[in-house]
């Protein structure tokens, strides 16, 4: 079907520090847990109540996910937008196929805004040079669950 659409767009807070890793190309990939919360009063009881919803999101996109890396932490507010994508994996231990589903920034698609207020973000030192990464010399580890992109995937 042509014209149709796969977008996510959350606001939420990140539940623990971004995880770093690398496909098995050597490709950098950055993974988030990002909580979204919706408050309401019971209407028989008139109490506060609230439910919490928690989403994976893997950054694909090189830039995106160095920003997310240097400038993230637990508790850190972040504008998300991506695509949604469903894969199928094989866990190591059971040998059992796993599916999970995630919100995925792809590598020149998707979108990071941080929110909040600066004193928010990790100790820059107030130094534009942060934004390049100084994490290079940092091997990072190669993720346990393995990612598979189709040649349909591929932007070009």
């Amino acid at each position: 079907m042509s014209g149709s659409i796969n977008k996510v767009i959350l606001v939420g807070n990140l539940g623990r520090d971004p995880e770093v890793g690398a496909l098995q190309n050597g490709d950098r990939v950055v993974r988030l847990s990002i909580a979204t919360s919706e408050k309401w009063k019971d209407k028989s009881s008139g109490e506060p109540r609230e439910r919490t919803e928690w989403h994976r999101v893997v950054i694909f996109n090189e830039p995106v996910g160095r920003i997310a890396e240097q400038y993230l932490q637990k508790g850190s507010t972040v504008y998300i937008e991506g695509q949604l994508q469903t894969r199928k994996w094989t866990d190591q231990e059971s040998g059992q196929d796993r599916w999970t589903t995630e919100i995925v920034l792809q590598r020149y698609k998707g979108e990071l805004t941080l929110l909040g207020s600066r004193n928010q973000l990790p100790n820059t030192n107030n130094s534009n040079d942060q934004l390049s990464s100084n994490n290079d010399q940092e091997k990072p580890k190669v993720l346990d669950e393995p990612l598979s992109i189709d040649d349909d995937e591929i932007p070009f």
